[in-house]
């Protein structure tokens, strides 16, 4: 397959590589993360570049690797009036997303609790294949979450007033009509808000030291002092309810590109056209599931209070919990850009990709608009994680688009082969980083050497200028499902 090397962070596969390519294929990778991209990666974006409606570029993020139909990292925009949604362009775990926390705590206040403070928390925020949270609630009230989400834990007493205004989307996705989930999908998703669920999710103590910090300006205008703060992490999202939206909407999808003379490179890629009733419907129901995320992360957050004023018997205002941003990184959107000199609507999938606004557009919140959207980026359990912020450059370039994480480099399987569990958790503790983890086999899945450099991954976008490193967090307490 040939490779055009554009930049020291770009590379093309021209459309010429691949027969139905309607637009050029590109991925952000520095030589040693291009190097390092598994094969199924440039099977899956070139497969993308070939779906109906798509705009200028498929893109791959640096963090990108092979997943279900899209690589995780995988951008791509259609057209709203020709263009197709596919749910292999979201992922299962709708609106999977980061929500960080500030503090006006520092280290030396927390690590003489930071046991008690994770064990509080272990039992706050259930978290495991199967987990149930706290919430109780009827079928009725979680068409309220899945219509209103972070408003819903607001009027519910789970969140402070201010916390929808950092929240991308203000929490709440419009269009969602519980009347396209399916009852499984119902039945799946009722017990599950705040709970973090299993895999790569979490929930992190960090600390954001002086040394860590690049840009003090944004930093502080963003809510971090340094000076050894406490922060918290938080990684999970639509956990069963919309793995089974997703399920659902596949099979439907795989009739309807027949009804529409569809064809796609691979099954994972099912689509349908996004103003045909089944792409409407599907659209209906991601953003049911986006918005139950949304309400999943704003619960957590309100038992992360609880942990904090419990273990350091002060109100969680007086300790300055307050919530950062929260953004989401399996979601499609419509949002405007620039077409051919023209402003025109698009359908945005983010698959493992974070949108990253510059200044002054107006879906950033009033607090931010001036500097631009915070991006949460979430390492591995050993190695910390980002805080950065969008760009201008992002919405002419990655369609306002970002890297999510680390990216993985070796299946769960063989990360288990690599470690075990609880010799992990001893090697961490060593490290200055205690862990409580539900499963030790999920734990050893999760280890730093299955991920790829999350520093190496953010300084590709830096360079590239789409999104700009704000400060490092390194983490010492963490909870795994």
């Amino acid at each position: 397959m040939q490779i055009n090397k554009i930049t020291d962070y770009l590379w093309e596969i021209p459309p010429t590589e691949k027969e139905g390519m309607h637009v050029p294929a590109r991925i952000y990778a520095s030589e040693k993360l291009f190097k390092e991209m598994d094969a199924g990666v440039f099977e899956q974006i070139t497969n993308v570049a070939c779906l109906p409606g798509i705009q200028k570029h498929a893109l791959c993020m640096p963090d990108g690797h092979w997943g279900y139909g899209f690589p995780i990292g995988g951008v791509a925009a259609f057209s709203t009036q020709n263009g197709v949604i596919s749910p292999g362009g979201i992922g299962f775990d709708i609106n999977c997303g980061m929500r960080l926390i500030r503090t006006d705590l520092k280290l030396a206040d927390v690590q003489p609790r930071l046991r008690d403070l994770l064990n509080v928390l272990f039992n706050k925020v259930p978290a495991g294949v199967g987990a149930k949270g706290f919430v109780k609630i009827d079928k009725k009230e979680l068409a309220d979450v899945m219509t209103h989400g972070v408003g819903w834990c607001i009027k519910k007493g789970y969140g402070w007033a201010q916390d929808r205004d950092r929240v991308e989307g203000g929490g709440c996705l419009p269009g969602g009509d519980p009347s396209h989930v399916s009852q499984h999908a119902v039945e799946r998703g009722i017990g599950q808000i705040g709970t973090l669920g299993s895999g790569n999710h979490y929930l992190e103590i960090q600390v954001a030291s002086q040394e860590n910090i690049y840009d003090e300006k944004l930093a502080r205008a963003i809510g971090i002092f340094g000076q050894d703060q406490i922060v918290v992490m938080v990684h999970c999202g639509s956990r069963g309810f919309g793995h089974q939206i997703g399920t659902d909407y596949l099979r439907v999808f795989d009739s309807a590109m027949k009804k529409y003379g569809i064809t796609v490179k691979d099954r994972q890629l099912a689509c349908a056209p996004f103003r045909s009733p089944e792409g409407q419907a599907y659209f209906s129901a991601m953003n049911c599931a986006a918005n139950m995320a949304f309400a999943n992360r704003q619960v957590i957050t309100h038992r992360i209070r609880e942990a904090f004023s419990q273990v350091f018997n002060e109100d969680a205002e007086r300790l300055g919990l307050e919530t950062i941003y929260d953004v989401a990184h399996n979601v499609a959107k419509i949002e405007t850009y620039e077409i051919d000199g023209k402003p025109t609507e698009l359908l945005v999938h983010r698959k493992g990709s974070t949108r990253c606004f510059g200044p002054g557009r107006s879906e950033v919140p009033t607090l931010y608009r001036d500097w631009g959207q915070p991006v949460i980026v979430g390492g591995s359990m050993e190695t910390g994680s980002y805080l950065c912020i969008g760009t201008q450059k992002a919405e002419s370039e990655t369609f306002g688009s970002t890297m999510h994480g680390s990216g993985r480099t070796m299946s769960r399987h063989a990360a288990k082969r690599m470690v075990r569990g609880s010799d992990l958790q001893r090697r961490m503790e060593q490290h200055g980083i205690l862990v409580k983890a539900v499963s030790m086999s999920g734990l050893a899945e999760e280890a730093g050497a299955a991920y790829k450099d999350i520093s190496e991954v953010v300084d590709t976008m830096d360079a590239v200028g789409v999104s700009k490193k704000v400060v490092q967090l390194k983490p010492i307490g963490n909870i795994k499902g």
